[in-house]
């Protein structure tokens, strides 16, 4: 089992000042010796052309090829700066895995069954599933199940491969859209890709687990004079430091990504998350298919909530960019807007309502019984509640499904009496 030491927290609503005229001279970011590089790349990129946005900011931050938090960091596990749910306990992989089998059942056992990861952390998520889909082998036959993982670092496709099929992967030449393939231990052929448009067509089920509050975000603040963005500027008074500014005019963002009913005063709009669930979408619609995305989230309601997290603290989001994690809590509301008609969208629920639906508390029992071991019993009994404690993980995070439109449809040769089937872990399932 693995052990948790402790979850993000919603950072303070955070007090902006109005960008007006500054200067920052040359002189002053040659001080910046001592800080990273992506620090200094980004004074040198404001002193040049204005504050930037959050969502540059976020971008830089976490993606930069040479410096960026994903790209050079290992930030999951106890020596890292946050643990997911997968690494807390081997039941939650389980459920979604059991999810995963039941909408491909669902949606008439397609013969081909590609599983599509985005961001899959160390890979442990993607192991527990491939373990229940190795025990429901009967289940799927001769289906041609296989792997696909969308990861932008190569530090962490290293630690996947070694997870997943004990590093026996080889390297892709640079103008295919694989870069890393191999076979699982559990003998299904395994991609690696750094964009989703580069995994195959056909039937997929997407997962993204604490994939979409990694994405850079938009913020915005209403003002007397209408919606303005709200910018990261140089701290005129430590210009070695940055500091949150709102624009005097509107830019580009504040007059696009708005919607006309919004009547919250902050903010927090994810385009790159609308467009990627935007292609999720499309191809469910015209491949069939379904997606899970889970993470902290809310449904339109919250405002602030871009915040940092480093060595399991809430740290400072304009200290030391590259070197933590930053975050936003996902809007689902915006997601299924622009989802749009064509596919259909369930949630979100908390992750306490899902893993109860799925049968969380039958699994628990079941481990208890065959183990005997006091420490481990305790351990099972410790990661249960974290998973679903509302004070802790339970309602913090939020589970959200894409469908194929037809999927809550009547199927042809269906009684009229008899309505579909029901979507697992959003309706309670009848566990024998």
């Amino acid at each position: 089992m693995r052990t948790v030491l402790r979850l993000k927290r919603l950072m303070p609503e955070v007090m902006w000042t109005v960008w007006g005229n500054r200067s920052c001279s040359n002189s002053s970011i040659r001080r910046l010796e001592s800080n990273t590089s992506i620090l200094k790349h980004l004074i040198s990129k404001i002193t040049a052309t204005g504050p930037i946005s959050v969502a540059e900011y976020m971008r830089e931050a976490l993606t930069n090829p040479v410096s960026g938090y994903y790209v050079k960091n290992d930030m999951l596990g106890a020596g890292g700066d946050f643990i997911t749910s997968p690494e807390i306990s081997q039941i939650f992989g389980e459920l979604l895995g059991v999810w995963c089998v039941s909408e491909w059942m669902a949606a008439g056992k397609s013969s081909v069954f590609q599983l599509v990861e985005l961001g899959p952390g160390r890979g442990s998520l993607a192991s527990d599933i491939l373990r229940v889909f190795s025990q429901l082998k009967a289940v799927l036959g001769e289906t041609d199940i296989s792997v696909h993982l969308v990861e932008v670092s190569p530090k962490l496709s290293q630690l996947q491969a070694k997870c997943l099929t004990g590093d026996q992967t080889w390297t892709c030449n640079d103008d295919q859209p694989v870069y890393r393939s191999g076979t699982t231990c559990t003998g299904l052929p395994i991609y690696w890709y750094h964009r989703i448009e580069d995994v195959p067509r056909g039937f997929s089920v997407f997962l993204a687990h604490e994939f979409f509050d990694a994405l850079p975000i938009h913020k915005f603040q209403r003002t007397e004079k209408g919606w303005r963005e709200v910018m990261v500027d140089i701290d005129p008074e430590s210009p070695e430091k940055l500091r949150f500014v709102v624009s005097h005019s509107p830019t580009l963002a504040s007059s696009m990504l708005i919607q006309k009913d919004e009547n919250r005063q902050h903010v927090e709009v994810c385009p790159e998350g609308g467009v990627i669930v935007q292609k999720l979408a499309n191809r469910i619609a015209d491949d069939g298919g379904a997606a899970l995305i889970v993470d902290y989230g809310h449904d339109g309601t919250k405002t602030d909530t871009f915040r940092g997290f480093k060595g399991h603290q809430l740290h400072n989001v304009l200290e030391a960019p590259g070197m933590a994690d930053l975050t936003a809590d996902v809007d689902f509301s915006y997601l299924r807007k622009i989802t749009g008609n064509q596919v259909t969208c369930l949630g979100p629920i908390t992750q306490r309502s899902f893993l109860k639906n799925m049968g969380i508390d039958s699994r628990l029992q079941v481990l208890l019984r065959s183990c005997h071991d006091p420490s481990t019993r305790a351990q099972l009994i410790n990661s249960y509640d974290m998973l679903i404690n509302p004070e802790k993980m339970g309602h913090r995070f939020q589970f959200f499904s894409v469908l194929s439109r037809g999927r809550l449809a009547q199927r042809k040769g269906m009684q009229k009496d008899t309505a579909p089937l029901p979507v697992a872990g959003f309706a309670e399932l009848n566990v024998q």
